[in-house]
């Protein structure tokens, strides 16, 4: 019998392969590579982007919603921090080790068989024009990082001065039904792409 990490690791794949297909049909004007070292990865690189004509690089982490199959959520959730062992983590939201310079999220994720993907949405978001944008409406770093770690005991919604909890964000604390515990700033989708720091690729 499989376990649930071996069932995760065989869903990523076969979604990979289907979101390969979706790059290739709808950006050609760009060589991608799918990125297989470790270490690469904890850098936040899933797939590196070039432009055919310029040959700049850019690095794509890639953000799957597959524990919501056959939903089409309007929301992501941004990791700002977690816990490991006790003790609070940044998130890669956050995280300045990370190399990302796009984050691909991959939202209304549908499969008419087990397994078998044939739908999903793919956008696009420029990492470092959203955290300008957001550090512009007084949502630094550093503040969202004080936010998610002044409540270690809250749990649920919290609502911002600074964002529309309806049209655009809020923060989310899961301290009662996840082990790691994260922090997540949750983002509509339309919100980022009216912004103009997230673009609908499908």
């Amino acid at each position: 019998m499989k376990s649930n990490f071996e069932d995760d690791l065989a869903k990523e794949r076969l979604l990979s392969q289907f979101l390969d297909i979706q790059y290739q049909k709808h950006l050609r004007r760009y060589f991608f590579k799918r990125i297989s070292d470790t270490e690469a990865q904890l850098q936040g690189i899933d797939l590196v982007f070039t432009h055919k004509q310029t040959g700049l690089l850019y690095h794509i982490d890639e953000k799957a919603q597959l524990d919501y199959p056959n939903e089409n959520l309007p929301t992501f959730a941004f990791e700002l921090c977690y816990e490991k062992d006790g003790e609070p983590k940044t998130g890669w939201f956050l995280d300045a080790t990370k190399k990302t310079d796009f984050y691909s999220l991959i939202t209304g994720i549908y499969a008419d068989e087990k397994d078998k993907f044939t739908a999903c949405n793919i956008t696009f978001v420029n990492r470092e024009k959203l955290l300008d944008f957001l550090a512009s409406w007084k949502l630094t770093k550093e503040k969202m990082e004080q936010l998610a770690l002044s409540q270690p005991d809250y749990h649920g919604k919290m609502e911002l001065n600074m964002l529309n909890p309806q049209t655009e964000g809020y923060l989310f604390f899961s301290r009662k039904n996840k082990v790691e515990e994260p922090v997540n700033l949750i983002l509509k989708l339309e919100f980022l792409i009216r912004i103009g720091v997230g673009k609908r690729l499908v």
